[in-house]
């Protein structure tokens, strides 16, 4: 294990992750041109597309991380059969859920059951298929649906907040299911499909349309809402949630709902471009 993975199992994830918040939100100007160009300085940011292009008129530098896109920025996939893919960033693994168990990195899985927080809704997903994007500092950091869905619940998994990036995940057994989620789950029409908002070490806030803020406050239990009956329905390419800052997004499909095609690792994605094809 490299020595970075190993100290941030020391490391104080919450205490970081609090700080980190705070400054994330300062509206001091001299604290959000800092962190903003700091960004732009190492990241590939293309502000050409964003719906405000001034790095120096956000608020703080939350809202920065969080911008809107300019309208046609990114538009969905034209054939109405196609799942389109949920975010920019790259593709941390996708495939086939093997009984249950979602391939991590080599020699490193989890089982869905663990990463949803729940062994009876996980079994919608036991031999279903799997995409897991990670969203860098320079991507946009909205999360939109890859498909038309009605929510029935959430969870909120408490956990760490280990590092999502390649080395850590390649070194960190279970990590997707040791830091702290937000699992979503929603009813299609092809059956069940779940979202799960993956928290990381300085970025683990996540906010949902419907809900708003959700992670932080962080949870020293699971939390779960019921949203049933109350017919929160997102439509396909809809924005979903957002994270402030960034972090993972893996989407679960039931066997034999949706044929996603073939990704590379670490191949880049773009929200609404082709993700895969639904079924029946």
């Amino acid at each position: 294990m490299k020595i970075t993975s190993l100290a941030q199992y020391l490391l104080p994830h919450r205490l970081l992750s609090h700080l980190a918040h705070r400054l994330a939100y300062s509206k001091t100007p001299w604290i959000k041109r800092r962190f903003i160009h700091t960004i732009l300085a190492h990241f590939d940011v293309n502000l050409g597309e964003a719906a405000n292009s001034d790095p120096d008129s956000y608020e703080s530098f939350n809202a920065f991380f969080t911008r809107a896109l300019k309208p046609g920025a990114r538009t969905p996939d034209a054939d109405p059969r196609t799942l389109l893919l949920p975010a920019d960033g790259k593709v941390s693994q996708c495939g086939k859920i093997e009984n249950g168990r979602i391939f991590q990195a080599k020699g490193q899985d989890y089982t869905a059951a663990e990463l949803l927080g729940d062994a009876e809704l996980a079994k919608a997903y036991e031999n279903g298929v799997f995409m897991n994007i990670y969203l860098s500092p320079r991507d946009y950091h909205r999360v939109h649906m890859p498909w038309t869905g009605t929510l029935t619940e959430t969870l909120h998994v408490p956990g760490r907040l280990f590092s999502v990036s390649p080395g850590t995940v390649a070194d960190v057994p279970r990590l997707f299911a040791r830091n702290e989620r937000l699992v979503c789950h929603f009813d299609t029409d092809f059956g069940p499909m779940c979202s799960v908002m993956v928290g990381a070490m300085l970025v683990s806030g996540v906010e949902t349309v419907w809900n708003g803020v959700n992670i932080p406050e962080y949870a020293d239990a699971p939390k779960r809402i019921d949203f049933r009956g109350q017919n929160i329905r997102l439509e396909r390419f809809a924005e979903m949630a957002r994270f402030n800052y960034g972090s993972t997004v893996i989407l679960l499909f039931p066997e034999g709902s949706v044929q996603l095609d073939a990704f590379a690792h670490q191949a880049p994605t773009v929200l609404g471009r082709r993700m895969g094809l639904r079924l029946g």
